[in-house]
């Protein structure tokens, strides 16, 4: 068997980046290793053992682009309305709550923000499948 241990995304500015997670997600630096080229930050909280690898490349100064491959990452909440206030009041810019239906059901309630790079990141109401 394998187990998922973390997810990678290239950041620009680290502390910017290092600090929305947390302000965000409640994410703390776990990690942090630096290299002649490039540093990798590791980032977990106490929810899950599944981590963030932020890679920072020291060379690289302009803006990554994230091409039409990349989708989403998810975290599930316990109050997504509240979080969602939350996040408006800390200017993270969520876009709207949505009611996700499959075949009249709602499977998920959730929105979605982006983070300082531009990744695109999806919170979702804690329940059903997403515990």
């Amino acid at each position: 068997m394998a187990k998922y241990v973390h997810s990678m995304i290239r950041c620009l500015n680290e502390e910017r980046s290092v600090t929305f997670y947390d302000r965000a997600f409640g994410l703390k630096v776990a990690d942090r290793l630096d290299f002649d080229a490039f540093t990798l930050i590791y980032l977990s909280n106490a929810e899950t053992a599944v981590e963030l690898e932020l890679t920072v490349n020291k060379e690289q100064s302009e803006p990554y682009d994230l091409g039409n491959g990349y989708g989403h990452v998810a975290f599930v909440v316990d109050d997504v309305d509240a979080e969602h206030a939350r996040f408006e009041k800390e200017g993270f810019a969520p876009r709207k709550l949505v009611d996700f239906k499959h075949q009249g059901e709602t499977i998920a309630r959730f929105f979605f923000v982006q983070d300082p790079d531009g990744y695109q990141i999806e919170v979702i109401q804690r329940g059903g499948r997403f515990h």
